[in-house]
């Protein structure tokens, strides 16, 4: 599993509000936060409960699926 660095809380914060927006790629997090796009999902996952990271991984998926340019 990717290891996340650590990062002050209201990083943290920034990068779950970041990751759970339809307009933001996880290129756009990885070029503020410096995050890898498995390392934010590593962080979504300790994060969040299990129930959201998996509604959001799914919304991810599908999503992407539909545009090129996304997560």
């Amino acid at each position: 599993m990717t290891k996340t660095p650590d990062l002050p809380p209201e990083h943290i914060s920034a990068i779950i509000e970041m990751a759970l927006s339809d307009h933001v790629s996880f290129a756009a997090i990885e070029a503020e936060y410096g995050l890898s796009d498995k390392q934010v999902k590593v962080l979504m996952r300790q994060e969040l409960k299990g129930t959201s990271y998996r509604n959001w991984r799914k919304r991810v998926r599908d999503f992407g699926e539909r545009r090129a340019v996304y997560k």
